[in-house]
């Protein structure tokens, strides 16, 4: 079976689980110019980046498998997929607990300002100990706001509780008056959602607005849930006391005005990022397309 990969995985994954079939594999994003690499294969082996789009099936004709690298799978044309017959599997589960120690990373530098405090600490111009000096903000007895109480929610509102804070959630059955009523609550506001055309732009500044003032926002789902230009009005308005962004509106394209702010913590898409996650999201990955070239049930269907 010929199999083609995004880019390079976390090994042994294809050099173990796929050795008996033919891999190529590409430098990352698919341009253009390695779809030529696509006509002869049989599966494809997307990361996030690697966006599976109607002319890129159209470019692989003989695809019946795409095994994504992850959970999300926005950027894969599902309906394209169906359409062709071809099976789509992704790799839940198995990075549950790195994404929501990272979320918690971000929730905590926000908070306690490090950002701020490590860059003060390296310019040399620190004096010493003082009273008002970097003033965060503490989170026990706050209220922790999950939107979107799937396995990572969860993973995020239980560390949540072992910091001594109030969790309350909203997902699917909820409504309008609902959401409302969520985004009054909140002190601390992690996003766990997927992207799909009703979560994409959902905060901007009129749910920012009706946010506590000095809250705290973290992303570490999609970027275009999140409205940057928005955002960016909030933070330098004060309105909001910080933002985490794990994930990016035009990623790997980051708003200027978020990176010329200061209480913003930006990282570059590492909540899987352990070498343990990325390894058995990898290794699941390429057990999807192992099963599917033996005949056997994919273990992770997308609908």
């Amino acid at each position: 079976m010929k199999i083609f990969v995004g880019q390079p995985l976390v090994e042994p994954s294809t050099m173990d689980l796929l050795a008996r079939h033919e891999v190529l594999t590409g430098a990352g994003g698919l341009p253009v110019s390695e779809w030529p690499l696509l006509a002869e294969a049989e599966a494809l082996l997307p990361t996030p980046v690697e966006r599976v789009t109607e002319a890129v099936l159209a470019a692989a004709p003989r695809v019946r498998i795409v095994a994504s690298h992850s959970v999300g799978v926005d950027h894969v044309d599902l309906a394209a997929c169906r359409a062709r017959g071809i099976l789509v599997t992704n790799t839940p589960d198995v990075l549950t607990d790195a994404t929501a120690d990272l979320a918690w990373a971000l929730i905590l530098a926000v908070a306690r300002r490090l950002h701020e405090g490590e860059a003060l600490a390296r310019s040399g111009t620190w004096d010493g100990w003082k009273p008002q000096e970097l003033l965060g903000v503490s989170l026990s007895g706050r209220t922790l706001g999950i939107y979107g109480m799937g396995r990572i929610g969860r993973a995020v509102a239980r560390r949540g509780e072992a910091f001594g804070m109030h969790v309350v959630a909203f997902g699917r059955g909820q409504n309008e008056e609902d959401f409302e009523v969520f985004l009054s609550k909140v002190d601390v506001l992690s996003i766990h959602v997927p992207l799909t055309d009703e979560t994409r732009g959902r905060f901007g500044e009129r749910e920012f607005l009706r946010m506590k003032k000095g809250a705290i926002l973290v992303n570490t789902a999609r970027g275009p849930i999140v409205d940057e230009e928005a955002l960016v009005g909030a933070l330098s308005s004060k309105h909001l006391f910080g933002a985490g962004l794990d994930v990016f509106e035009k990623e790997p394209a980051i708003h200027p005005g978020l990176v010329s702010l200061p209480n913003v913590v930006l990282l570059p898409h590492l909540g899987s990022a352990t070498r343990e996650t990325r390894l058995a999201m990898a290794r699941l990955a390429c057990g999807e397309i192992a099963r599917f070239a033996r005949g056997e049930p994919p273990l992770h269907p997308v609908p």
